[in-house]
C-alpha cells in the first residue's frame, strides 16, 4: 500500500457486520477497503459450531462462515487490508484512516469494530471457550438441554442469561460477589421466583476444572466473606459480565454512550459525524447476534451509498 491512498468507502472492522457493508458498497462500485484488525472475522472467529445462521440447516463452523463471508465480499472488488486502525480524523472531509500500512483518504468511513464479552481472566480459561464457557445464552443454550450450568454475574445480562437458559438447562446457578442483584427490580424478581435457579451470594469463580476430553467439569468457588472454598460440578459457564465495545481510538471523536457504544440514530447507521457510520456491535448494545450484525451492516451500505450520492461522489 503506498503512503496515501484514497477511497470512496472505508470500513473498519471485519465481522458479519463490516464482511456484509463490503459486500454492498462493492457490488455498489463503491471499491471498499476494509481493515480486518486484531480479531478478522470478529467473536465468530472462536466459535465453533453456528446452528442459528440461515442457510445452513446442518450448522456451520464459525470460522468456515466467516471465510464465505469474506469471499462473497472479496469477489465483487472489496480491497482486504490485514491490518489493524491506529487511528482517525474525523474533523474534516476527506476523513484520514491510519494503519501500519500507512494513510487512507475517504470519503466515508462504516465503522464494524464490534464488541468483547468480558470474561474473568483466570489462569485456563481460554482452553474452555467453547468447551463449557461461553458468553452468549441466545447462541449455545440449546446445547446444554438437560444440563446444569452456572452463570457469572448479578446485573440485567446475567439475569436475562440464567432466565433464558431454564429453557433448556435443569438447573441454573448464578454466581454473584455481592449480597444482592443489581438488575432492574422487575429482571431480579424474575429470577429469584425461578425454581430453576439458584443464587449464591457473595461468592465469585477462582478457577475451572476440566474433564479427559477439555471440557468444563467443575468450577471452584470462594465466599468473600467466610473465605470457604468449594469445588462446585457443573457443565457450563456463561459470563453475564457484559460486554466491551472496540471504540478506544473513536474516543472523543464520535457519540458514545457511558459504556463506550456508538450511538446512531433512530432507524439507521448514522453517528454523530455526517459521513461516518457504524453497525454490529459496536452500537448494538441488545440483540448481539450474527444475523442481526450482518442486517445492520446492510442498512450501513445502503446509508453511505445513498449518502455518497446525496454528496455528489
Amino acid at each position: 500500500m503506498s503512503a496515501t491512498e484514497n477511497a470512496r468507502v472505508v470500513i473498519i472492522g471485519s465481522g458479519p457486520s463490516g464482511w456484509t457493508a463490503a459486500l454492498y458498497t462493492a457490488r455498489a462500485n463503491l471499491e471498499p477497503i476494509i481493515y480486518e484488525g486484531l480479531q478478522p472475522g470478529g467473536q465468530l472467529m472462536i466459535t465453533t459450531e453456528v446452528e442459528n445462521f440461515p442457510g445452513f440447516p446442518e450448522g456451520v463452523q464459525g470460522p468456515q462462515l466467516m471465510q464465505l463471508f469474506k469471499e462473497q465480499a472479496t469477489r465483487f472488488g472489496t480491497r482486504v487490508r490485514s491490518e489493524t486502525v491506529t487511528g482517525v480524523d474525523f474533523s474534516k472531509r476527506p476523513f484520514r484512516v491510519e494503519s501500519e500500512g500507512g494513510v487512507v483518504l475517504a470519503d466515508a468511513v462504516i465503522i464494524s469494530t464490534g464488541a468483547t464479552a468480558r470474561y474473568l481472566g483466570l489462569p485456563g480459561e481460554k482452553a474452555f471457550y467453547n468447551k463449557g464457557i461461553s458468553a452468549c445464552a441466545t447462541c449455545d443454550g440449546f446445547f446444554f438441554r438437560g444440563k446444569e450450568v452456572i452463570v457469572i454475574g448479578g446485573g440485567d445480562s446475567a439475569v436475562e442469561e440464567a432466565n433464558f437458559l431454564t429453557r433448556f438447562c435443569s438447573k441454573v446457578t448464578m454466581i454473584h460477589r455481592r449480597d444482592e442483584l443489581r438488575a432492574s427490580k422487575i429482571m431480579a424478581q424474575r429470577a429469584l421466583d425461578n425454581e430453576k435457579i439458584e443464587i449464591r451470594w457473595n461468592t465469585v469463580v477462582t478457577g475451572y476444572h476440566g474433564d479427559a476430553n477439555g471440557a468444563i467439569r467443575a468450577v471452584d468457588l470462594e465466599n468473600i466473606e467466610t473465605g470457604a472454598t468449594e469445588e462446585l460440578p457443573t457443565q457450563g459457564v456463561f459470563m453475564g459480565i457484559g460486554h466491551k465495545p472496540n471504540t478506544e481510538i473513536f474516543v472523543g471523536k464520535l457519540e458514545m454512550d457511558e459504556a463506550g457504544y456508538l450511538i446512531t440514530k433512530p432507524d439507521c447507521s448514522y453517528t454523530s459525524v455526517e459521513g461516518v457510520f457504524a453497525c454490529g456491535d459496536v452500537q448494538d448494545t441488545v440483540y448481539r447476534q450474527a444475523i442481526t450484525a450482518a442486517g445492520s451492516g446492510c442498512m450501513a451500505a445502503i446509508d453511505v451509498e445513498r449518502w455518497l450520492e446525496a454528496q455528489g461522489h
